[in-house]
């Protein structure tokens, strides 16, 4: 199995293989490398797309310690270091988006382009922070775990069970630890929305009308960003890259033809 050497972490990460420009993907919260199978299906080989597991999720191995967004940014980078790649698409949904925005901010060579997906530059509300601890209570309480796993299916997916069905049986054997420290990071994330003036490369904003974003989060990321492309997808929650492939599939297809330069390695 491919992994990344970070300091403290071994990044796990699958890879479509190709000569193609580089797309890198982060994924959702609870979530991992695998709600982007339809991605990889329909971009390769046109596109090189790697689709990685952050801390806490998949199969990424890690010592446990805090860590936040901007750690995740340079886990990133450490992939596209270990794969001798220079410069990439990079994007994710909801807090892989997060990632993906710092990683342009932290090293904007090395970003060429930015796909958005399902995701905001804001912190937590306050009314957020509640919502999840409250979740994560119920979560980790073995007498309500399985109605909070139905109710995590609904939240992220909706209620297509051929969708469903897979994500809750991993979830329903979550170990405890790797999930609080990852809620750390998601609530204790600080916001970028000051700094999307400093990305200067193209970014494509797909915003889920039923993800449980606001609209107006959604489009602020999207005016913050110049020259940005913005895309709704009706109905669709924050599982979006799996309950609705086809258009996301198309959207990215097109913006990538527009706006990437040939693959670049040392």
């Amino acid at each position: 199995m491919p992994f990344a050497r970070a300091i403290d972490a071994d990044i796990h990460y699958e890879d479509s293989g190709g000569d193609g420009p580089v797309v890198l993907l982060a994924h959702e919260f609870f979530m991992d490398r695998t709600m982007f199978a339809s991605q990889m299906a329909a971009l390769a080989p046109e596109f090189r797309v790697v689709a990685w597991d952050a801390r806490g999720h998949g199969r990424t191995t890690d010592q446990g310690l805090p860590f936040t967004y901007w750690t995740a940014a340079r886990d990133a980078l450490t992939i596209l270091d270990h794969l001798g790649v220079r410069s990439a698409v990079v994007g994710g949904t909801a807090q892989g988006g997060f990632t993906a925005l710092r990683t342009a901010l932290l090293a904007p060579e090395r970003v060429a382009a930015l796909i958005l997906i399902s995701t905001e530059a804001h912190g937590p509300t306050p009314e957020q922070s509640s919502a999840t601890h409250e979740f994560l209570d119920e979560f980790f309480d073995t007498h309500s775990r399985l109605n909070a796993v139905s109710r995590l299916a609904s939240w992220l997916i909706g209620e297509e069970e051929c969708h469903r069905a897979p994500w809750t049986e991993r979830w329903l054997v979550r170990d405890r630890e790797g999930i609080e420290v990852a809620a750390g990071c998601l609530l204790g994330r600080d916001s970028v929305l000051h700094r999307l003036v400093d990305i200067a490369c193209p970014a494509l904003v797909i915003h889920a009308t039923e993800s449980g974003i606001a609209r107006e989060r959604a489009t602020q990321l999207a005016r913050g960003i110049n020259g940005s492309t913005y895309l709704e997808i009706a109905g669709a929650r924050l599982a979006v890259t799996m309950t609705h492939s086809g258009p996301v599939n198309h959207a990215i297809q097109q913006f990538l033809r527009a706006t990437t330069p040939p693959a670049q390695t040392p």
